[in-house]
Formats: structure tokens, C-alpha cells, sequence
């Protein structure tokens, strides 16, 4: 129920809450436009129209007064209580200790099944490198001679590759014969020659034609020249003699 105050027979208000206490917004409606004046007794929170709005902290009644349409009202008393009880001491109530927090071990298990899982990873890794490192590392390297001979075996029925051939011919050359060293220009390298002179000539001619012509290497068989180069260890490789 919403309390009704008469004063004068000329001022109705309405109030709500129908009880109010300390700290409590008080609304306040009027039958016509009303402005309070203000006062210790109260704070006014919003004012607009016929709605008044107050507040106050003070448990005691509280008189209102102001115009209300064209009345000059006083002294109306809207009653206002404590929250707290007859004869409180203001003490306050004793503290209980706080309750403890259960331990989350979920958290701290993900993170330690992740860190394992990681662990594992980089574990395998360094495993996996250090064996390919290993491999890699007791691989010998293939004699001078049957390098060349891979290569010139892989290059047979494929498209000419005269640089390829010339470039594979001077690497076993110099490691055949230190003084065919592979810094030595294509006339030099065959000045120096005792053996094989037209084999190598050829062989190095097509790849200097290949690598510095702006027409490329002239049209010969590729895979004669290649057949023919397989044949040039038996002129430089040395031969066993029967004792």
C-alpha cells in the first residue's frame, strides 16, 4: 500500500516505499507540477514534473516543503526508520575464518602432460638429428674415380648435358693428376696432356660451347662422347703388374 498524506486540504502526496529507511530512494508524486526547497533533512535526487525523488540518511522523520502547483506547502512529514535494531551496540558481527580453497589439480595436470608430450618431442628430435649427423658423418665419400663414373653412367640416354660431362671430366682429372688442377683454363689443361688428348679436347670444347657461346654447343652424340669418356680412367688410373 502506498501511504497518502492530505495537508491543508489542498496538497495529496504519495510516497513509496510505503516504510522507508535510512539510505532508501524515496519517490515522492504529487497531483500537480511540484518543486522542493531544499533542506539538511534530505537530498533531492531527481525532480521533474510531479515526481519528486529524495534521500536521506538521517533515521528520524523528515518535513517537506516547497510549491506544488500554485500552493506553498510545509511540514509535510514523511516518517523515515533505522535499519538497525533497538538498543544496537554498533558492534560488528565477529569475522568466521574463510573457508579453504580445494586444491585444483586439473590445471597442474594438463600442464604437466603437455610439458611431457614436449618433452618427448624435442627428446625424438635431437635423437633424429644426432643420427642423421652420425650417418652423415661415418658416409665415406665415393673414390674420385667411381664419382665419375656415377655420374657419366646417369647422364647416358638423357638430354646432352656437355657442361655436366666437361665439368665431371676436370673434377676426376685433377684428383687423377695433381697437375691437371681444375683452376687450369681448357688450352692449358690440354697443353699439359699425355693421354687422351681427343677425348678430353672434345669433352671440354662441347662444355666450353655450352657455358660461353650465345648459340650453345654445336650437335654431336652425346652418348659416344659419354662412352668414350668412361674409357679415359684406363689411360690414368695405375695398372697392377704381375710379379
Amino acid at each position: 500500500m502506498i501511504p497518502t498524506l492530505l495537508l491543508a486540504a489542498t496538497v495529496t502526496v504519495t510516497f513509496r516505499p510505503a516504510a522507508p529507511t535510512v539510505g532508501d530512494p524515496i519517490a515522492v508524486e504529487f497531483r500537480a507540477p511540484a518543486r522542493l526547497d531544499p533542506s539538511p533533512q534530505y537530498e533531492v535526487v531527481s525532480q521533474q514534473g510531479r515526481s519528486v525523488v529524495i534521500r536521506t540518511f538521517q533515521p528520524r522523520p523528515i518535513e517537506l516543503s516547497g510549491v506544488a502547483g500554485e500552493v506553498r506547502f510545509r511540514k509535510l512529514v514523511i516518517p523515515v526508520r533505522s535499519v538497525l535494531k533497538p538498543n544496537d551496540k554498533l558492534e560488528p558481527a565477529p569475522l568466521k575464518p574463510p573457508h579453504a580453497v580445494p586444491f585444483a589439480r586439473l590445471p597442474w595436470m594438463l600442464i604437466g602432460i603437455a610439458a611431457l608430450v614436449a618433452a618427448t618431442l624435442w627428446a625424438a628430435a635431437v635423437a633424429l638429428a644426432r643420427r642423421g649427423m652420425q650417418a652423415v658423418a661415418v658416409a665415406p665419400p665415393l673414390p674420385p674415380l667411381q664419382r665419375f663414373r656415377n655420374t657419366l653412367l646417369a647422364m647416358r640416354g638423357g638430354p646432352p648435358r656437355w657442361a655436366e660431362l666437361a665439368d665431371a671430366t676436370r673434377d676426376y682429372l685433377a684428383a687423377a693428376v695433381p697437375s691437371l688442377g681444375e683452376e687450369l683454363t681448357t688450352s692449358q689443361l690440354l697443353q699439359r696432356l699425355t693421354t687422351g688428348h681427343d677425348v678430353i679436347a672434345a669433352v671440354l670444347h662441347q662444355g666450353d660451347f655450352e657455358k660461353f657461346s650465345p648459340w650453345g654447343a654445336p650437335a654431336g652424340d652425346f652418348d659416344a662422347l659419354v662412352n668414350a669418356a668412361l674409357e679415359l680412367p684406363e689411360l690414368f688410373e695405375p695398372r697392377e703388374v704381375a710379379a
